[in-house]
């Protein structure tokens, strides 16, 4: 897990304000790479690179970055690992003569020796791993920039002045004293709908994400002649509608097939020459990915987040789950103390406006882990695969209850659910149907209100769900835009296919790697900690997919095959429970510690003279979550996550 930048820029005359430049870009991401950095220049063609390493494996200098093929023809910038570089390695030992001969044991080594033997392009296809990289050709003056399948490390690119500039964090650009790109005013609207930009925008104009399986290539011949060629070396959605042809009908064989599967990704996956631990709340995917690596690797690190708030705190599941398997377990409790120390840091950390308010439990997580291991495994990317979010299960089953009804009937519905205030919706459902709960589900009121928008705006399944991943279904800036959005496109998914599967890949292409991946890859590198994630290793999404919904989610359970699996190492009690998510209680700190903070960034002046938001509608928000008649908390840490974000850096 490191930080790479590079820059082509051919208005450089001079190699030490190529490297000068170079270095100013490496120091804005110290943090993803404390144990040393490395750059290399080229004033010749005008090219610089840089890294910052987190060392994982090889440990010594035979792992320093930059590196050079042995022929030096290629130069890389590496970020990532590459869980099946030993079985590369075997392999080219096998079909090159003279045979290769190593300097250390680093996958950076043996990605420039495949690169060398097969090409770049097949390399990739031939990987296992999550990784962003930059790879100079100096024969060929061509720039490649590539990242893994799923989107687990990020990579942004763009053009700069006269240059052309690519780092893993946005930091790194605008530390460049000709960084001038101006707020992207598309990104702001998309921001508000999602609580995330979604690739490839970026929060600025002519800067961009790197989308997942994607690779770029830029030929440099001259200042004028330069050219672009962008391609997908692995599809997701081609894999989605391959395997929707060829799926299991029977349970035990799709589950027989998936833990094989996911057996080798978590032993491939402990491969490290540093310490590694699992984070495990208690849920379902981490107490798998859990149990199957303690049965490998025996007395596990284990870690938790808890919260002195008992209403919001349930690490003592993730307790019970460490107990029966006897791993070694560390639980941090997070005060609302930590909370309002840590608050300030997020738009340095985060890079560019982000908002899923689960981004604080998982800082704290990434942070214990750090105290004691370099590499955490986690358990993201199940719920987009197996069916576990509620909203699946939900949508489907009111859709059904209301789709005979004709749309202006359905409308008056919806029309009719919105009436009803959201704290009064809160305070009944958690009194007639939770009232025995340790735990009150705060948020009930804010997803009935979603069902309401739901009825008013869905002509079928799909849109019925689609409401549910709003934030904003208007974002409330000043100006509005037509541009289509991620969510209304069908990613070349089939569309006779059941709508709930097509959901869960549409998430799996856009809320995994935009909201989920980059939470936690950022979380994890403010304190220098590495993340993998096993359920994303390739083979087990191929086998994930060749699973139908309806084995995937029964009776109103999601995940079937993951706790049928899990059944084989822990009891009933410690699975069968309800998903409640990493929820902390921002809605009513914003009326208590946190109140003065959002004052300061919503006063209506600085609204005015920014010139992004609507003023009226942000200060009607924020005095009827002041008085308790709505819950508009989604909306304001929206509001405020992108005002502290300006606040950080303008």
């Amino acid at each position: 897990m490191c930080g790479i930048v590079g820059l082509v820029d051919f208005n450089i005359s001079s190699n030490d304000i190529l490297k000068k430049n170079v270095n100013l870009m490496q120091s804005a991401i110290f943090h993803r790479g404390p144990d040393s950095s490395g750059s290399w220049c080229d004033i010749e063609d005008h090219v610089g690179l840089g890294h910052q390493r987190l060392s994982i494996l090889d440990l010594s200098n035979a792992g320093h970055q930059p590196m050079k093929s042995s022929s030096s023809r290629y130069v890389i910038v590496y970020n990532g690992e590459i869980y099946n570089h030993l079985e590369i390695r075997k392999n080219l030992e096998k079909l090159s003569h003279p045979s290769i001969s190593w300097n250390g044991h680093s996958d950076t080594e043996t990605l420039l020796a495949a690169f060398e033997y097969f090409g770049i392009e097949e390399t990739l296809k031939k990987t296992h791993g999550m990784f962003a990289m930059a790879v100079w050709d100096t024969k060929e003056k061509v720039l490649t920039l590539a990242r893994d399948r799923m989107g687990e490390k990020p990579l942004y690119y763009g053009n700069l002045g006269h240059g052309f500039v690519f780092s893993s964090e946005l930091k790194s650009m605008r530390s460049l004293p000709n960084f001038e790109n101006k707020i992207n005013p598309i990104a702001i609207e998309k921001y508000f709908q999602y609580n995330y930009i979604p690739a490839p925008l970026s929060i600025y104009q002519d800067i961009f994400k790197l989308e997942p399986g994607t690779f770029i290539q830029y030929s440099f011949k001259s200042a004028r002649a330069k050219e672009l060629l962008k391609k997908e070396y692995w599809s997701f959605s081609a894999l989605y509608n391959k395997c929707s042809k060829n799926q299991f009908h029977d349970l035990n064989k799709a589950c027989k097939s998936l833990e094989v599967e996911l057996d080798k990704a978590i032993k491939s996956q402990f491969i490290s020459d540093v310490p590694i631990g699992v984070f495990l709340s208690g849920g379902i995917d981490s107490s798998l990915i859990t149990s199957i690596a303690n049965k490998n690797f025996q007395r596990i690190k284990t870690f938790t987040v808890g919260f002195d708030n008992k209403e919001y705190d349930e690490s003592y599941f993730a307790e019970e789950v460490a107990k029966h398997l006897n791993t070694d377990h560390t639980k941090l409790i997070v005060t609302e103390q930590d909370v309002l120390e840590i608050i300030n840091q997020l738009p340095k950390m985060y890079d560019e406006p982000f908002s899923d308010s689960s981004q604080l439990p998982t800082y704290f997580v990434c942070k214990a882990a750090r105290e004691q291991v370099t590499v955490a495994l986690s358990g993201d990317g199940a719920d987009e695969l197996f069916g576990g979010y509620n909203r699946y299960i939900v949508s489907a089953e009111i859709w059904k209850k209301f789709s005979w009804l004709p749309k202006p009937i359905r409308q008056i519905c919806g029309w009719s659910i919105l009436k009803v205030p959201i704290q009064i919706l809160d305070s009944l459902f958690n009194k007639l149907i939770f009232k025995n709960k340790v735990r009150k589900i705060s948020v009930i009121g804010s997803k009935i209100h979603k069902i309401g928008l739901g009825l008013l705006h869905a002509d079928n399944l799909l849109d019925f769900c689609k409401e549910f991943t709003f934030s904003w279904r208007e974002a409330p800036t000043v100006k509005k835009s037509n541009v289509i959005n991620p969510m209304e496109s069908d990613f070349d998914l089939q569309s006779d296919l059941e709508p709930i599967s097509q959901m869960m890949a549409i998430d799996s292409l856009t809320y995994l790697p935009d909201d989920i991946l980059c939470k936690v890859d950022r979380a994890a590198m403010a304190s220098s900690l590495e993340t993998r994630a096993p359920f994303l290793d390739h083979k087990v999404i191929e086998a994930a997919l060749k699973i139908p919904s309806e084995l995937k989610i029964q009776q109103g359970i999601g995940k079937i095959p993951l706790r049928k699996i899990l059944a084989k190492y822990l009891p009933t009690q410690l699975i069968d429970r309800p998903k409640a998510g990493f929820a902390i209680p921002i809605g009513e700190w914003l009326r208590g510690p946190l109140k003065e903070w959002a004052e300061e960034l919503l006063d209506p002046r600085t609204l005015n003279a920014q010139g992004f938001l609507d003023v009226d509608i942000i200060q009607n928000i924020w005095e009827e979550h002041l008085s308790g008649k709505k819950d508009f908390t989604s909306k304001l840490w929206a509001v405020l996550m992108f005002q502290s974000w300006l606040k950080e850096n303008e």
